[in-house]
């Protein structure tokens, strides 16, 4: 239980790779704060893991675009637990389509909510970081952020640029304990890609060397390498779960 005592903050925490990053967090010790843009879903979510890993959680509805309403959680979660020792920023939408067709408002909506809002979570967290002298960030980026994918330009560039800004803070508060590190999923087994037509979900296996989709807890098992002591040495840095997709 080496993560005893931390407050962990994930968003989009309610489902998904979210809900798994939460469970397996909780499982090394860490106290929750689940915050999702749905509050039921959250409270449902920090209620379930709560009450199997007997570990303190607190449900926050949370839309990481506004920034009002992420300063906001941060005095929540400081005035319940008094700390934050983990962020990670999960949060993400896809507004998919090709570019010709791609309306600004979609890529609008996907550029606020994955990029912006982990810049404005990041923020916010490291104030809470730098006077405690330690902390980690750990950001969900994508293989499309390396490769491209058609129909996904506004997803590609947010994923993208998640890249590059989890590399700039990390050298900007290595010097005050805080380390920054990103994680890039590449096809993870889903609900929706439970819904995909066979001949489709052939074709996807075909793209990754070995041969199957991964898993919602391969994500959260590299996630919570960043989150713990075993990673103190290790800053600025991106681990691939893609089953040699990218490489």
């Amino acid at each position: 239980m080496e993560l005893k005592g931390k407050i962990a903050l994930i968003t989009g925490g309610a489902r998904g790779i979210g809900k798994a990053i939460a469970i397996r967090l909780a499982k090394k010790g860490a106290d929750l704060v689940v915050a999702d843009i749905s509050y039921e879903s959250a409270a449902e979510t920090a209620k379930e893991i709560g009450a199997q890993e007997g570990v303190r959680t607190l449900a926050l509805k949370l839309d990481v675009s506004q920034a009002d309403e992420v300063t906001k959680a941060f005095e929540d979660i400081i005035r319940e637990f008094g700390r934050v020792d983990i962020l990670i920023n999960n949060a993400g939408i896809t507004r998919d389509g090709l570019l010709l067709r791609m309306k600004a408002e979609d890529w609008d909506a996907v550029m606020n909510i994955n990029l912006k809002g982990t810049f404005l979570c990041s923020k916010e967290a490291v104030k809470v970081m730098v006077k405690q002298k330690s902390g980690r960030i750990i950001n969900i980026a994508s293989v499309v952020a390396f490769m491209g994918n058609p129909g996904q330009a506004n997803y590609s560039a947010s994923k993208a640029g998640i890249v590059g800004l989890t590399k700039t803070i990390a050298r900007e508060y290595a010097s005050r304990g805080i380390t920054v590190n990103a994680v890039a999923p590449g096809f993870i087994a889903t609900a929706m890609t439970d819904a995909l037509a066979e001949n489709v979900r052939q074709e996807m296996l075909k793209s990754i060397p070995v041969g199957k989709f991964g898993s919602v807890e391969d994500v959260a098992n590299a996630v919570a390498f960043f989150a713990s002591s075993e990673s103190a040495y290790v800053t600025g840095q991106v681990i691939h779960v893609n089953g040699g997709m990218y490489m």
